[in-house]
């Protein structure tokens, strides 16, 4: 049985594609040359299962979205207490390319700004390390997060860097007052190669996914980053990912996010999912107009937002006992998406051609509406596959499971006392 999950998506990207509008970044000559029309949204959970739609091979250079990444980098190589002693971690309410420093330390006020980026980027492998060597951590470490190795896109470097005089103002201002030692130059053309790294949606999704499960690659094992690191660096994207945006994207949405101006944006929902999605008008903060519509949707449809969220376990199947005519699944717990989600997997992966699928329900406490609908779509595939359906659900957690054309599944009673 196909996972209703990625029908959804499809639906969402078609809906979403005719609410155009914004800008494309025409102030790099590069990003001024992108396809207007090019649009995708890709998915991944944390037990390492990707679903995307639309362009979703399509690369596009990562842009902002790099900061996060190079943040766990710097994290990992030098540590919690030296980075914060260079970069602070308020939001700022300012545009990304201010100089938003702090009185008294003058330190960039979080990295997820040019002027904390960049000084980010210098605190990049080692000290004293050159310009290529930086690249290189860099890449090597991107592609530790993606699960594959990455490239960075020549011409978009070349057309950045040219137009990059702001940058190199930000960070002759920043050595001027100490925050590092670096010549200017080489760190902004550090920072605007790590911005020229090319990604899909699907890389975005599984970088995200890695943040989300603290740190540990979804489909490799490999602990990319530690537990502490990732926590730090959704701390920092809740506050300050979106920029001058980052309150209204917080309480509209919910979810711990980075936008690029290449039109993508990355979301991460801390022991859930990691979300991509890529389509390059911008609106007047810099972030894709489709893509804040696509992640509104998500949140509200899959009830993604952080303060939103239930209590839920990590395994909401509790056991499924397969008989030569019965199969019998046993949930429990809070089941919001990623647990509605895990559930449509396991049912896929089951080989009982025909007969009676029992559902229990009796030590689940509640299903969120998108958890409603995906279980409510597979028990309808699994009846037009030519199964017997019956839930027991003595508490009534699921109250009028219609599948559509008054077809009901049959309710079986409670075994418990």
């Amino acid at each position: 049985m196909e996972s209703p999950v990625r029908k959804y998506m499809l639906q969402l990207l078609e809906e979403t594609r005719g609410q155009d509008g914004g800008e494309l970044a025409d102030y790099i000559p590069e990003l001024a040359k992108a396809r207007p029309d090019v649009f995708a949204i890709a998915m991944t959970t944390i037990e390492g299962r990707t679903y995307s739609v639309g362009d979703d091979e399509r690369e596009f250079t990562i842009q902002s979205i790099s900061k996060p990444f190079a943040y766990a980098a710097a994290l990992t190589d030098r540590g919690l207490d030296a980075v914060a002693a260079k970069v602070g971690v308020e939001p700022t309410g300012e545009a990304f390319n201010e100089l938003s420093l702090e009185r008294g330390t003058n330190r960039p006020k979080n990295p997820l700004i040019n002027a904390g980026a960049i000084t980010i980027h210098s605190m990049l492998a080692e000290p004293g390390s050159s310009l290529e060597e930086r690249a290189e951590r860099t890449v090597e470490f991107f592609s530790r997060l993606a699960g594959r190795h990455l490239e960075m896109d020549e011409s978009v470097f070349r057309s950045e860097l040219e137009t990059a005089d702001r940058n190199f103002a930000l960070a002759h201002m920043l050595r001027n007052l100490g925050v590092f030692e670096e010549h200017a130059h080489q760190a902004v053309a550090g920072y605007v190669a790590q911005c020229a790294i090319k990604v899909t949606v699907r890389d975005l999704a599984v970088m995200g996914a890695t943040l989300a499960n603290r740190g540990v690659h979804p489909f490799t094992g490999e602990h990319v980053a530690s537990r502490e690191v990732a926590r730090q660096v959704l701390a920092v994207m809740v506050s300050a990912g979106m920029y001058d945006a980052s309150g209204t994207w917080f309480s509209n949405v919910g979810i711990p996010a980075k936008s690029g101006v290449s039109g993508g944006i990355l979301g991460v929902l801390p022991g859930q999912v990691g979300i991509g999605v890529m389509s390059p008008r911008l609106d007047r903060q810099g972030n894709s107009v489709r893509g804040v519509r696509v992640f509104n949707k998500l949140s509200q449809d899959m009830g993604l937002h952080l303060l939103d969220a239930g209590i839920f376990g990590s395994n909401v199947i509790r056991s499924v006992s397969e008989e030569p005519h019965e199969t019998i699944m046993r949930m429990q717990g809070v089941i919001q998406f990623s647990g509605a989600e895990a559930i449509m997997h396991r049912l896929a992966g089951l080989e009982c051609a025909s007969g009676t699928m029992v559902f229990d329900l009796s030590r689940v406490t509640r299903l969120d509406a998108m958890a409603r609908r995906m279980f409510l779509e597979g028990l309808r595939r699994l009846i037009a596959d030519g199964h017997r359906v019956e839930i027991i659900d003595p508490d009534d957690v699921l109250p009028d499971p219609n599948l559509g054309g008054n077809v009901y599944p049959v309710q079986r009673e409670s075994d418990r006392g």
